[in-house]
């Protein structure tokens, strides 16, 4: 099976600091596809997981890249990317 990769910029204003990231990991875990993010050169995350999401310190601005594979891999990776790239701060 092919891995596939996403490279995003985040568009949150503060960065993914607990709400997005929470937001995030869920969506991640609720896709019922293995996804990790990285910024930069750090190791992989899960991506289902919030402690290891915010662990990584992702400010607005910042290039991420994801990474998924199975069936249904680049459905879940395009829907995160889009999350990933919105201001979540905007409404809170």
């Amino acid at each position: 099976m092919t891995e596939l990769t996403r490279t995003v910029r985040i568009g949150s204003s503060h960065g993914l600091h607990a709400r997005p990231a929470k937001l995030f990991a869920q969506a991640a875990k609720e896709s019922g596809v293995p996804v990790t993010i990285a910024k930069g050169a750090s190791k992989p995350a899960n991506a289902a997981s919030i402690l290891a999401v915010i662990a990584l310190g992702i400010d607005h601005g910042d290039e991420v890249t994801l990474r998924a594979e199975g069936e249904g891999a680049e459905t879940v990776l395009d829907d995160l990317a889009a999350f990933l790239s919105t201001d979540h701060d905007e409404s809170a």
